[in-house]
């Protein structure tokens, strides 16, 4: 059942507090203030399956949920377990939240599994609704966009440096572990899938002893243990497919979807296990491998290389930030519209058509446009509004020297404004795995700076 707003906020305890305590501070006041627009809920209520809005156990207030992720985000690294201790033992947060003293705050496994439920597209339809509500032209104190400045960055996967061993070792204990939940039901006789992790890891760890020793058989090992490791991770995915298919066979009567399920769960991860197998035959035999897995927990990360000194490759997802401004001097602060991004390493170009048409749902239209080289003048041109001056570093004037010379300031502005999103709220690294949860982490990140921005100019 679906709840938008929660109970009474007060109680009888609240009369025995001082004044500095029960009134919340200015930050969080402010932030209080802007949410108490109902039209953010909007989109919940939305997406919210019409047969489920009245049916089942109570839902926590979404007003309450939307004002627990955005205490977590702007903590810039508590997990869902600190989110829960925090709130419930701070007077100030449990007011911001419209937690009342006597009331237990949601368990982390609810906030969690709702972040999930929601997904990214109701964030996003939020963040647009605050966007909007700011530019309106009724709006109090209204946020005008004179110019705007795009680009974009990667937000890190939560994984490893994937080498082939490590990923044949996954591939290996996963499917051991699938296995072994799904092969009571596949009755007496059900092929068994032996867990090669251990023996992988024993290939891991000779291989690190040949480096170590610097005896320049380095390169050789790597070849000969990462070719053994494909085959030992082979064997588990051949005994995992025949467990499937017996699964598959057995799945009549009753229990026959739980069944089809497991044998579902076994073929999914069969197929990251298999790709895996492929790319170590590539390797071994000096073929090129396109569209690599870097991760068997998350298939949506890729390798991105985007030329930097310090870390030359990076693994996760490209998303493209476009910062709406009021002016385009020193420090100037403005709205950022959802993300837009794809799975791989598209170029600047590739994500300009979504961008575009936030901005022309927004009805904005910003006079100055300020892009990085890596934009092409022609795709600029077609997905963005028309506007009267647009720079792009290295390849497009916007006019006089002088403008010229103060856009570009402008335009590295939005490496600066990536670099507080990345430290402030956790844009660094998506804790989510897939594509749809680095989408909604980003999303939720956005959200709260565009809330932030809006407090800072309110106050």
């Amino acid at each position: 059942m679906l709840v938008l707003s929660g109970g009474q906020v007060e109680s009888l305890f609240d009369l025995g507090l001082p004044v500095e305590v029960a009134e919340l501070p200015p930050d969080l006041a402010a932030l209080d203030r802007l949410l108490e627009d109902p039209a953010l809920l909007a989109p919940i209520e939305a997406a919210w399956a019409v047969e489920h809005r009245d049916r089942g156990r109570p839902s926590i207030a979404m007003d309450r949920f939307v004002r627990l992720m955005i205490v977590k985000v702007r903590s810039g690294g508590w997990g869902y377990e600190t989110l829960v201790r925090e709130v419930s033992d701070s007077l100030h947060l449990r007011r911001f939240c419209r937690i009342a003293l006597t009331d237990r705050v949601p368990d982390e496994s609810t906030v969690r599994k709702l972040v999930r439920r929601l997904g990214p597209d109701v964030v996003e339809q939020i963040t647009m609704a605050v966007i909007a509500g700011a530019t309106a032209p009724g709006s109090e104190r209204r946020f005008t966009v004179r110019a705007a400045r795009i680009d974009s960055t990667v937000v890190e996967s939560d994984i490893r440096y994937p080498t082939d061993l490590d990923l044949a070792q996954d591939a290996a204990r996963m499917l051991a572990a699938e296995a072994a939940r799904a092969e009571p039901l596949g009755g007496p006789g059900a092929p068994h899938v032996r867990d090669r992790s251990k023996s992988v890891a024993k290939r891991l760890r000779k291989l690190n002893r040949t480096l170590a020793a610097r005896t320049g058989q380095g390169k050789k090992a790597a070849m000969e243990m990462t070719g053994q490791a494909g085959q030992i991770a082979a064997r588990s995915l051949r005994e995992a497919r025949r467990l499937a298919e017996r699964l598959r066979e057995r799945a009549r009567g009753r229990g026959a979807q739980a069944k089809l399920r497991a044998a579902e769960r076994i073929e999914q991860i069969a197929d990251r296990a298999e790709k895996v197998c492929d790319q170590i035959t590539k390797r071994v035999a000096g073929e090129k491998i396109t569209d690599r897995l870097v991760s068997m927990s998350d298939p949506d990360a890729r390798p991105i290389r985007k030329g930097k000194l310090r870390q030359p490759t990076e693994f996760g997802t490209v998303v493209q930030i476009a910062e709406l401004c009021e002016n385009t001097r020193r420090g100037a602060r403005g709205l950022i519209l959802p993300p837009s991004t794809k799975i791989g390493s598209p170029n600047e170009s590739d994500l300009l058509p979504r961008t575009g048409e936030q901005i022309g749902e927004l009805d904005l239209r910003p006079k100055e446009l300020a892009l990085d080289g890596g934009f092409a003048p022609g795709p600029v041109t077609e997905h963005l509004p028309p506007a009267d001056r647009a720079f792009i570093s290295g390849r497009q004037s916007a006019g006089s020297r002088k403008t010229n010379r103060r856009l570009a300031k402008f335009r590295v502005g939005c490496e600066g404004r990536i670099s507080h999103l990345k430290r402030r709220y956790g844009l660094r690294r998506s804790r989510l795995k897939g594509h749809q949860g680095a989408r909604a982490w980003t999303a939720w990140a956005i959200l709260a700076y565009n809330l932030d921005t809006l407090a800072i100019r309110t106050a």
